[in-house]
């Protein structure tokens, strides 16, 4: 795919068929992954590709839970919500909800850990949470997300399962000093999948040279 086309239309797709993928394509993405840039080249995260149905049921039973309560505040808000918006919200708490319910046989969930000791976090002694590190993990998440666009795969960026983490680590057999940073559910999608997406405008996001002189509409 042109790479701009790519990521206009990198949907969170979670509505995702059991069908088996690839192994070539599964590949392929991995690869893509390990391309991302890192602090220092240090490549501080690994990928724990989990394809075992018994582990994938395991990590369904922890993030429904977590999903179901998630959403309760979201849904009492949709309830004044505009007709067009409270429809659109709609559809992506049915697609969470579908997740939700098969997580489990999703056929690839990509779970993304990090080691903090080999990180060059520069902000880890600013008075507000630490976000730094989070650069050397998640471009290679992104990286993955747009991989499997490309190979016209379904995904989605999760984090609730970091919540369950002492569980999941232990499902997953992590080392003492590895933890958990995002999940990611992979396969073809059920229905359109990816398409269009909706954001705010370039010049509501950036500002040119001082925070309040927006970014001139060309």
């Amino acid at each position: 795919m042109d790479m701009y086309d790519a990521m206009s239309t990198l949907r969170a797709v979670r509505r995702i068929k059991s069908d088996p993928i690839d192994p070539a394509v599964i590949n392929r993405i991995l690869l893509a992954a390990t391309w991302a840039p890192t602090g220092g080249n240090m490549q501080p995260w690994r990928i724990v590709a989990v394809e075992d149905p018994k582990i994938k049921t395991e990590l369904q039973h922890l993030y429904k839970p977590l999903w179901d309560a998630y959403t309760v505040g979201y849904r009492r808000k949709m309830e004044a919500m505009p007709a067009d918006e409270k429809a659109s919200s709609a559809g992506a708490l049915d697609a969470g909800d579908y997740l939700a319910n098969n997580l489990g046989s999703v056929p690839l969930i990509a779970v993304f850990c990090f080691n903090p000791s080999i990180m060059a976090i520069t902000d880890k002694d600013q008075p507000r949470a630490s976000v730094v590190g989070g650069g050397s993990v998640y471009p290679a998440v992104q990286n993955l997300l747009l991989a499997a666009r490309n190979e016209g795969l379904g995904c989605v960026l999760t984090t609730l399962l970091c919540m369950e983490e002492p569980r999941v680590r232990e499902l997953l057999q992590l080392p003492d000093d590895w933890y958990t940073a995002a999940h990611v559910p992979v396969g073809h999608s059920v229905g359109g999948g990816h398409g269009p997406i909706r954001r705010k405008p370039v010049n509501v996001m950036v500002s040119q040279d001082t925070w309040d002189k927006a970014w001139p509409t060309v």
